[in-house]
């Protein structure tokens, strides 16, 4: 489970490596925001690593919840 809420936020934008640290792991909120979306939608791809999860979300992202959205949006996704 940590593992996917961990996908749910990574980021492609360089950052401090104590910065992208805390970046990575999502505040509470995000994770809560996409955690259904990763069940309901990505379920068969997480075990397949982070990035393949954060395109699963972004190839459904007319289906995932706008809170969702709105958390891959802030992240440059």
């Amino acid at each position: 489970m940590r593992k996917v809420l961990l996908a749910l936020v990574l980021l492609s934008i360089p950052l401090s490596s104590g910065a992208y640290a805390q970046q990575r792991s999502g505040t509470p909120e995000e994770q809560k925001a996409c955690t259904r979306d990763v069940q309901k939608h990505c379920r068969a791809v997480i075990d397949q690593g982070d990035f393949t999860i954060l395109a699963c979300l972004k190839e459904n992202r007319p289906k995932i919840s706008a809170a969702c959205d709105q958390v891959l949006k802030s992240h440059g996704q």
